[in-house]
């Protein structure tokens, strides 16, 4: 069961563009989320399902109000800072995947373990064990381009579990599978959130696998529309 919150946002807006070209992306928006819960995000495209995501993750900073991370609160981080909380915190599945075309699978797992100090060996330990997990530990010196589209986004949920993150954020990770890998890419997100009391926000606008977090959230015009 999900337990004490692990990330929020607190009236977070995020405002992209000024005059004609102004975008309100997400308006006022709170929401919480427990430790160990699995949470959907669904909505019609350009509602700020996105933005939500790039906001938990660090990628972005609120025009507005407040992002907490296993209690961080990230606007109080420089950009380099939230990199840095970013590879020891939360993991990042996207749907395109975002593997390196010449590295194998355990290169590309390894990589952000590399990029933060961790001996090559280690790096390498520790990614065969992430590929491992998901079903992959015979692929580990494929290449992306040896390598089905299902078997590419289990590489990039390995990279996304490496670091031991207490939170996964997951941009439609099977909105580019097919129906069959696309339910086993959920299934190892759905199995992976409330392990150490990891939580799992997915982005999705299949209503089945929505229909299987513990909890869905639907975004609208920037507003939470359901929670």
């Amino acid at each position: 069961m999900p337990g004490e919150e692990r990330a929020a946002v607190h009236h977070v807006s995020k405002v992209y563009g000024a005059g004609p070209n102004r975008v309100d992306a997400l308006r006022g928006v709170s929401l919480t989320f427990g430790a160990g819960e699995f949470v959907a995000v669904t909505g019609p495209s350009g509602c700020g399902k996105s933005t939500l995501l790039h906001l938990l993750a660090g990628l972005d900073a609120p025009t507005s109000g407040t992002v907490l991370v296993n209690g961080t609160d990230l606007g109080r981080l420089s950009e380099e800072e939230r990199a840095a909380f970013r590879g020891r915190t939360v993991g990042v599945v996207f749907q395109s995947f975002n593997l390196l075309d010449i590295l194998t699978a355990e290169e590309n797992v390894a990589l952000p373990l590399v990029l933060a100090g961790v001996p090559a060996a280690a790096a390498a330990r520790r990614a065969q064990e992430a590929l491992a997990r998901v079903g992959l530990g015979g692929r580990t010196r494929r290449r992306p381009a040896e390598m089905s589209g299902g078997e590419q986004q289990r590489v990039a949920v390995a990279r996304a579990l490496v670091s031991a993150p207490v939170l996964i954020v997951a941009d439609e990770p099977t909105g580019n599978l097919d129906t069959e890998n696309g339910r086993a890419v959920f299934d190892l997100l759905r199995g992976v959130a409330g392990e150490n009391q990891r939580t799992v926000v997915m982005v999705t606008h299949d209503p089945v696998l929505a229909g299987r977090a513990d909890r869905v959230v639907r975004l609208e015009d920037g507003l939470v529309r359901s929670s």
